[in-house]
């Protein structure tokens, strides 16, 4: 008897720990489909002030002073063609706030696409860095691992980035690609002198997956985008020049 009851009791715990798990999984994913929603909604009406001149050579006219009476912390648009990534993008205070809240600076699993926060848009940074997370429903930088694939890289309009800021519109052109395991030195800012940031690029592009044929001087700016895959074990990472188009 005291078996039988003992037997009963913890299948009776067992039941409980697995509605409990099957609740909380349950609230996980319905927060996660909610914020990414949000985060899709808030991104269809902050688009609405890039307007794109698709006649021609492609002009990009984005509002700022509109889009920072909405938030302060706008420094950017990013747009990079063969993927989804076409995102206003935000700077705060640190390297951490908006990998957990949108836009719109509410709580957000997604975050929002964001400079590392070390940067100056004023033209004087050598590598402007701009982080996004990698997620499920490829928002955000959910498809950056597009950039690791031939077809993307052999796709010469795939190779031209484009950022708008306040100042100006700068392209840049792509001269690495990579996947690498979690680490902090491609993530630089600021170099001593031109021997550092000669290595450094000598060391980014010996890391590509493919060869891309791009020539870096120690005298040109780059923009570099990173992403985790997912389960965050590694980092998808590109590299690319500033150039006159």
């Amino acid at each position: 008897m005291k078996k039988r009851l003992n037997n009963k009791l913890f299948m009776n715990l067992l039941l409980i720990f697995f509605l409990i798990a099957l609740i909380i999984s349950g609230v996980k994913i319905i927060t996660y489909l909610s914020n990414n929603y949000s985060n899709k909604k808030i991104k269809e009406t902050i688009n609405k002030k890039v307007k794109i001149n698709y006649k021609k050579e492609l002009e990009y006219n984005v509002d700022f002073d509109s889009l920072k009476g909405q938030n302060p912390d706008t420094v950017a648009y990013l747009k990079v063609n063969g993927t989804n990534i076409d995102y206003i993008v935000v700077q705060g205070n640190d390297n951490d706030y908006y990998l957990k809240h949108n836009y719109n600076k509410n709580k957000n699993v997604s975050g929002w696409i964001f400079a590392d926060y070390h940067n100056r848009f004023d033209d004087t940074d050598k590598n402007i860095i701009i982080y996004g997370h990698n997620t499920r429903d490829g928002s955000m930088f959910g498809t950056l691992k597009n950039v690791l694939t031939n077809n993307w890289q052999q796709t010469d309009n795939n190779l031209i980035i484009t950022l708008v800021t306040e100042k100006d519109t700068y392209y840049y052109k792509v001269f690495s690609t990579y996947e690498i395991i979690p680490e902090d030195y491609y993530l630089k800012t600021e170099f001593k002198d031109t021997n550092e940031f000669d290595r450094f690029i000598n060391k980014i592009k010996d890391r590509s997956n493919y060869n891309y044929n791009i020539e870096v001087n120690p005298s040109d700016k780059i923009l570099t985008l990173s992403s985790c895959t997912i389960g965050g074990k590694t980092r998808v990472v590109l590299h690319a020049k500033q150039i006159i188009k």
